[in-house]
């Protein structure tokens, strides 16, 4: 026991010194013509209250909402509606919000979105869901995805151009799509044209997380036969899905990341009705054979498809859509419209690959 207690010791002081080290050479590559050292807790004279600034942080966020704005795409009746509200337990649906509203079918992809501000524990969350009834609805689904990029498109240069103000607004509204959930049909074969021809295209401008639709109407066998069939048809038509490994910033994210890419798509079940179970309530599927639980892992992944949007990854992706997806929107629509900050004051060099000196 004694030698096992040493030898974690070890390890602990190793994995320190590990650390340290990729602190100090990260420094250096930041501040290269600056001398930089490292002060660690046991060095300092007494307690200076550094770590408040994470409650600091803390308090700040809870007082204004932060902004999570998801799209959901799919044909009709794949349970798009239902499966947000399972996901945030609350009505946020289009349908849910407009009790009397007629499904019918459009003739062309039309795009619907509405907010809520959600609080739970003391934290504000608006959530704006962006539907869009009419895809892949027709016989003829040629360019059928145009709307939805160019709805994409507009957030982003309406992001821009808030930004662009001389007196730009101290928080500037955010309403880019920070996630796009993509609904498969649970046919067991593989990805249609309209699914290739659509994650091709919005994979490139927002992030995509796949999902098998009512994957209750297939047997575990099936599921996991049809998932296989998907990554293999990812992989040979370069479709990037959330999360890319290029996005990895660390070894400990690469494996967390490395998991939930084995099991992109989601094979997931959406209910709002809960149900009696050993004397618990559930969400579930009720069906002559039993009860689907939505919630366990052993009859759907509805569960992991939850905690990669809301509990684990919900920042990270924000901040992809930020710094990766915007990004790369920003300095293409700067270079083509020849946009330098100098003809508004603010700065004396011209643009540069989407940036400039003060």
């Amino acid at each position: 026991m004694e030698e096992e207690e040493e030898v974690k010791k070890e390890l602990e002081v190793q994995m320190e010194l590990e650390v340290q080290m990729e602190l100090e050479a990260d420094a250096c590559q930041r501040f290269p013509a600056q001398q930089v050292g490292f002060i660690r807790g046991n060095d300092l004279f007494g307690y200076v209250g550094i770590e408040a600034v994470l409650d600091q942080m803390r308090r700040k966020t809870m007082k204004s909402a932060f902004e999570f704005n998801i799209m959901v795409v799919g044909q009709s009746g794949l349970g798009k509606s239902t499966l947000v509200n399972t996901l945030f337990k609350s009505k946020v649906s289009r349908k849910s919000c407009l009790p009397s509203h007629t499904e019918e079918i459009s003739k062309t992809v039309k795009l619907h979105s509405i907010s809520h501000v959600i609080e739970e524990k003391g934290v504000k969350m608006k959530l704006t869901v962006v539907d869009t009834p009419g895809f892949g609805d027709q016989i003829n689904n040629d360019n059928c995805w145009e709307p939805i990029v160019t709805y994409v498109k507009d957030q982003y240069e309406k992001y821009l151009r808030e930004e662009l103000h001389v007196n730009r607004k101290r928080r500037i509204p955010d309403t880019r799509v920070h996630c796009c959930i993509y609904f498969l049909p649970a046919t067991g074969h593989r990805l249609r044209p309209i699914d290739v021809e659509f994650m091709k295209r919005l994979g490139k401008i927002v992030s995509i997380v796949p999902v098998i639709a009512k994957a209750d109407t297939l047997t575990i066998e099936e599921r996991q036969e049809f998932k296989e069939r998907i990554r293999q048809d990812l992989a040979a038509n370069g479709i990037q899905v959330y999360p890319q490994k290029e996005y990895d910033e660390d070894p400990e994210e690469h494996v967390i990341n490395d998991r939930i890419r084995e099991s992109i798509p989601f094979a997931v079940v959406g209910t709002d009705k809960e149900h009696h179970v050993n004397g618990n309530k559930v969400l579930g599927r009720k069906t002559k054979w039993g009860i689907i639980e939505v919630e366990n892992v052993a009859h759907c992944e509805f569960s992991n498809l939850r905690d990669l949007l809301i509990r684990t990854h919900l920042q990270d992706l924000k901040d992809v859509t930020h710094n990766i997806h915007y990004e790369t929107y920003r300095v293409r629509r700067l270079n083509e419209s020849n946009i330098t900050f100098s003809e508004l004051g603010l700065l004396t060099r011209p643009l540069e690959n989407g940036t400039a000196d003060k």
